[in-house]
């Protein structure tokens, strides 16, 4: 039980940190070189739809699995990179929670009301959030690897 409660939490984070990468690193660039902002921005809002989905799935499972291993072991028998993981990833969830509840509930409605400037600022509030996100799920990564 133990070896699929830890595939299944490497493979929610690599859904969740993969995801942020592919939005950060190759879609936002290439869509903003070929696309102008009334073909871009639904586009967006569209994949990042889509891909919030999956992670909310991925946050469940990240909870699940994680505590399941952390309370199988003891919290006082856990190492403590295990300890740091666990609340890096609640500010992580929160964060998500915020970005997803705000600037992208507010990029949807920017699209549905053709407000191109406002979309871009919210495309732009949630590739900040997101960039921190992906820092912070490295620093979790480093820390289960690197503490004792």
């Amino acid at each position: 039980m133990t070896s699929l409660m830890k595939f299944l939490h490497i493979a929610a984070a690599i859904v969740w940190l993969g995801g942020i990468s592919f939005m950060l690193f190759a879609l936002r660039p290439a869509a903003a070189a070929q696309l102008a902002p009334p073909q871009r921005l639904p586009l967006i809002a569209a994949v990042l739809g889509s891909f919030f989905s999956l992670v909310w799935l991925s946050i469940g499972l990240l909870l699940v699995t994680g505590l399941a291993m952390l309370l199988a072991v003891g919290m006082k028998a856990a190492p403590l990179g295990w300890h740091a993981m666990l609340g890096i990833g609640l500010l992580m969830f929160a964060l998500f929670g915020h970005l997803y509840f705000g600037p992208f509930r507010r990029l949807k409605l920017a699209v549905a009301a053709s407000d191109w400037p406002e979309g871009g600022r919210r495309v732009g509030q949630i590739a900040t959030l997101a960039m921190v996100n992906l820092g912070l799920g490295a620093l979790a990564i480093a820390a289960v690897i690197f503490m004792i």
